[in-house]
């Protein structure tokens, strides 16, 4: 699973003008079964997206969204994730 941590800065204007493609794109990738969850921090600072899928396939799913390339949006990091507990269910063999 791969994590992408966003920090919202400055002015929103614009990414607020982008959040309708943007959400319209999460929507895609999560009825695709790419994308597990996504959402704002409660305090609106930033957000967290959590993929199933591989690296590649997330930095595409970003570098194709509009939204992060609004002013004031910017990805902090991109990690591989291995749940413990929860989360999608994987083969072991």
């Amino acid at each position: 699973m791969i994590v992408v941590e966003v920090r919202f800065t400055g002015d929103p204007t614009e990414r607020l003008a982008a959040r309708p493609a943007h959400r319209e794109l999460l929507a895609r990738l999560h009825a695709e079964g790419g994308l597990v969850a996504a959402g704002p921090w409660a305090d609106d600072s930033g957000a967290l997206l959590l993929f199933d899928t591989d690296e590649a396939t997330a930095r595409e799913a970003l570098d194709t969204d509009p939204y992060y390339r609004a002013p004031g949006v910017s990805v902090v990091s991109v990690r591989h994730w291995t749940p413990v507990v929860g989360g999608p269910q994987r083969s072991t063999s």
